[in-house]
């Protein structure tokens, strides 16, 4: 984690010629001041949430529909660009910060003798990230963004909740919050109203890695294997479109 900071630190510095023209500064990616909402999606490689998964089908009655894997997630972000500095030659670094929230649920249902169970799992995935990215205007209306980085702080809830006649149970296990993690991307910004309306696109890799998840008590979610198998494992493919708006401070 400190070399991807450092490393992204660097070459952003070093991505410029020795001498700078017209360097300007502003709040924003578009404008002074800039926000930016859109959709996100997040694939994982969730072994031990599986493992969790594999163990619970093979309780079930024969023929029953399993439940499906969990490998991706999907939700929103939101964010705002803390400021903005511009290089002869078109390049632009932005630093910025964003909210992200993630989910996938699955769910099954039994009949039995007794009546109709229901199950369902529901997987959340929330972070605080904080990044810089290195931009290029190609021409008028269309800008690269070569790189972009940023560090996470994660927290995960895993809530399983079980429907049956009568009763109803919900259990919830959670991550410490202490889990860090990084994204790498690349993506390309279309003007629609220059300087204050944009749409984005972003496609990269986001590490993960949740080693467990406790419940209230501090019992840990139990699977086979669970000593030795990480609850997520690692992180994966990335997708991001989202609406930037400026607002001028004048």
């Amino acid at each position: 984690m400190r070399f991807f900071i450092s490393a992204l630190f660097a070459l952003i510095i070093f991505s410029f010629p020795s001498q700078i023209y017209s360097q300007t500064f502003g709040f924003g990616c578009l404008g002074f001041v800039g926000a930016y909402g859109g959709y996100s999606y997040q694939q994982y490689n969730a072994d031990g949430l599986n493992t969790f998964i594999h163990s619970f089908n093979e309780s079930r009655p024969s023929g029953s529909n399993p439940m499906d894997e969990f490998t991706y997630a999907t939700g929103y972000r939101l964010g705002i660009n803390f400021f903005r500095a511009s290089f002869k030659g078109g390049f632009i670094v932005t630093a910025k910060g964003y909210y992200q929230a993630l989910g996938k649920k699955n769910k099954v249902s039994d009949e039995t003798s007794n009546g109709t169970n229901d199950y369902a799992y529901d997987l959340d995935l929330k972070n605080w990230g904080v990044g810089l990215d290195l931009g290029i205007d190609l021409f008028k209306g269309l800008s690269w963004k070569v790189i972009d980085g940023a560090v996470h702080f994660n927290n995960v809830r895993f809530t399983t909740t079980e429907n049956y006649p009568g009763e109803t149970i919900v259990s919830v296990y959670k991550s410490d919050g202490s889990q860090l993690s990084y994204s790498v991307g690349t993506g390309l910004i279309v003007s629609i109203i220059q300087d204050y309306v944009s749409i984005e696109g972003l496609a990269g890799y986001t590490s993960l890695t949740i080693e467990e998840v406790k419940n209230n008590s501090g019992s840990s979610l139990t699977y086979p294997g669970s000593e030795n198998i990480n609850f997520i494992d690692t992180g994966g493919f990335t997708a991001v479109i989202q609406l930037n708006v400026g607002f001028p401070l004048l």
